[in-house]
């Protein structure tokens, strides 16, 4: 087996052990939280005998172990559980929902990944000059920002004072692409102005870190452009770690939606698993903190695979 073959089936391996660890966690945290759903379903009135019987028909009254491997043994086959508080079937109302948190992922995505790149290019041109530090001032001051307080601030100006946008985000499936991507821009926009500086900053120590290279001096003694030496020269060889820094955001921008989400009221897995943690609702808290391990974890082993493969030293070992 190569060296990179190798390197990826230790990847997979670790990210399948890391998955399992965290199913561990995600179902020891649940079961310690005080209370249970039988109390939020009957309410103050219920009597000892009423929340015994329901207890036993939920099934609370099991070994934590046993349900623990039910729950796990139902995940392999994709039945993610049944909701305690409606009836509903999990995996189906999810399914619906991480598609409307992809697609909000996804524009996101498509507004700050080309953005990023191209202020880090500029900031690296204008190195030390005023482009550069109002550039990294800017991104700096939205990244400090908590998310919340610039979803309320792109609400009252771009939805309430300017009307360019909805003030709530509300999707279905009958929308038209361009009327779902109007209703999901101040999401998407919230989500940009997050994530937007620690790609561009780290778009831009990676290429100064390649500018120190001898190559790079010899493309400058053979009178080649600043902005060709960074864009033909420069960028290609700093493309791992800038890869590896924009996998990294994409995963927080599927798994850190729940903030956002609930701001704009928009029908995704953060309000999904929101509505139901004030329900106590075990399974379906269970089933949405699990999918969310997993597209992270998955992301996470996904940059490390393209960072392997992107590294020339790797590809072809001397």
């Amino acid at each position: 087996m190569s060296l990179v073959l190798k390197l990826i089936a230790q990847r997979v391996s670790l990210g399948i052990l890391l998955l399992f660890a965290v199913s561990i966690l995600i179902f020891v945290g649940t079961q310690i939280l005080p209370g249970d759903v039988a109390e939020s379903i009957l309410g103050q009135s219920a009597t000892p005998e009423n929340l015994a019987n329901l207890r036993e028909e939920l099934g609370l009254n099991e070994p934590a172990l046993s349900r623990y491997f039910s729950w796990l043994g139902g995940i392999f086959v994709g039945d993610l559980g049944t909701a305690l508080t409606s009836g509903t079937n999990i995996s189906e109302a999810i399914g619906a929902r991480l598609g409307n948190t992809l697609f909000l992922a996804m524009v996101a995505a498509f507004i700050s990944v080309p953005i990023a790149i191209l202020l880090g290019l500029l900031a690296v041109r204008y190195k030390d000059r005023w482009p550069d530090k109002l550039i990294s001032a800017t991104t700096l001051a939205s990244i400090s920002l908590p998310e919340f307080f610039i979803g309320y601030l792109l609400i009252l100006f771009f939805g309430v004072k300017l009307g360019w946008f909805p003030t709530v985000a509300t999707v279905f499936p009958e929308m038209t692409l361009g009327a779902r991507l109007n209703a999901v821009m101040l999401p998407a926009l919230t989500l940009t102005l997050v994530v937007l500086a620690h790609m561009m900053r780290m778009t831009r120590a990676a290429i100064l870190n390649v500018m120190q290279s001898a190559y790079i001096e010899t493309a400058e003694l053979k009178g080649l452009s600043s902005f060709k030496i960074i864009w033909k020269h420069a960028l290609p060889n700093a493309i791992s770690p800038v890869v590896n820094v924009v996998m990294l955001n994409l995963a927080y921008l599927i798994v850190g939606v729940v903030v956002v989400e609930v701001i704009f009221v928009y029908p995704g897995m953060g309000q999904y698993l929101v509505d139901h943690v004030s329900k106590r609702d075990v399974p379906v808290v269970q089933a949405c903190g699990l999918v969310f391990a997993a597209i992270y974890i998955g992301l996470n082993m996904l940059a490390d695979i393209l960072s392997i493969l992107s590294n020339p030293r790797l590809r072809h070992p001397k």
